[in-house]
């Protein structure tokens, strides 16, 4: 069931109470005030294989205010938590950038960089079980944009709106917003979704009216998808059954796009089962695609050969297809862009490629 943004906002403030509060009933009882989380480190990210995504483990650190290091982590923590409630009542929001320089006004609890800011909300999210948009923290990060036959409720500031998301949209399609547990899926008219890496790629299949003639609801990742694309295209998995495929440049950094979707990545490893696309499936470009069309291609540097290699050793990538691929990628020492198609003509993607793929993956 679909939470109205009021519900949300007062489940979001009575958890950051409940963090107080904790503080409160442990000073209350003589004890030093303290906070466990989970350890953050390589060592305590497992791959669980029923959910298929990555999570942490059970080891955790607990920071207690004993110690000047992990009582002015407490102090920012406090700040931040009154700074959010405030946010709450108002009805205001703010960027993740934003916080840290307001931070600047808080003397002893300002933080000293960027990332120190971000470690915290992170460790917010994790004590809280919410998505830091629940606190009205916007990332940076630009969700992209989705186009396609369905319909869409979204909740605005001014007040809840019906769009179809090709019937009431331009060439850029729909903006998805940075909170997408507040869209109310409508209608649809599809059979699956497939999400492109590439601006480039996501308006070949537009003009060529590939949504139209074969079900699709098109999502551009914009590169490395922001965490409000991953929520989105999990939704549509899991709430319209949709089968889903990820389209990206043949190269080892795109295919970590791809495991990013389908399994989650280590940064946001607490979000995991909230993000991530188990389901999802990899359409290409394959490097078995850049021999089999004889596409235009770029010799692999060190790095991408480091990368490669690698992901050999990733439990994401421990499949026979996946070694079978990267060890044909290392062989050819060749990697290739979404873009290449075009070199056997505009259409070729979309009335040959994909449909041929597609077909081979049961999705059409």
């Amino acid at each position: 069931m679909l939470i109205s943004k009021k519900q949300l906002d007062k489940k979001a403030d009575a958890k950051l109470l409940e963090i107080a509060n904790r503080w409160y009933q442990q000073m209350d009882v003589a004890q030093i005030p303290f906070i466990s989380l989970p350890t953050r480190t390589k060592q305590n990210i497992v791959f669980d294989e029923k959910s298929e995504v990555w999570k942490y483990g059970e080891k955790a650190t607990t920071r207690s205010a004993s110690s000047e290091k992990s009582a002015g982590h407490l102090l920012k923590m406090a700040y931040v938590i009154g700074f959010l409630h405030t946010q709450l009542e108002e009805g205001r929001s703010s960027t993740l950038r934003e916080m840290y320089y307001i931070s600047e006004g808080w003397k002893h609890a300002k933080f000293g960089a960027q990332d120190e800011s971000n470690m915290l909300v992170e460790d917010m999210e994790i004590i809280t079980d919410l998505q830091r948009e629940a606190f009205h923290l916007r990332p940076e990060e630009n969700g992209a944009s989705v186009y396609g036959a369905m319909k869409i409720r979204e909740e605005t500031r001014r007040g809840k709106r019906e769009i179809h998301c090709r019937d009431d949209v331009g060439e850029a399609g729909y903006p998805i917003p940075n909170n997408v547990d507040m869209l109310e899926f409508l209608d649809h008219d599809a059979k699956f979704v497939i999400a492109c890496e590439t601006g480039g790629m996501y308006a070949r299949l537009m003009e060529n009216g590939f949504d139209e003639e074969f079900g699709a609801i098109l999502v551009h990742l914009k590169g490395q998808p922001a965490r409000s694309t991953r929520r989105l295209i999990k939704r549509l998995n899991m709430e319209l059954n949709l089968p889903v495929v990820i389209f990206t440049d043949g190269d080892p950094w795109s295919y970590r796009i791809y495991a990013s979707v389908a399994y989650g990545s280590i940064k946001a490893a607490h979000m995991s089962e909230l993000l991530a696309t188990p389901r999802a499936q990899f359409v290409g470009v394959q490097p078995s695609d850049i021999s089999r069309y004889d596409l235009p291609s770029d010799k692999l540097t060190e790095g991408d050969i480091a990368a490669l290699k690698s992901e050999l050793t990733d439990p994401r990538f421990d499949t026979e297809y996946w070694r079978k691929e990267i060890g044909l990628q290392l062989k050819l020492g060749l990697k290739s862009e979404q873009q290449a198609f075009a070199s056997r003509g505009l259409d070729f993607v979309t009335k040959e490629y994909l449909p041929e793929r597609l077909g081979e993956m049961g999705v059409v």
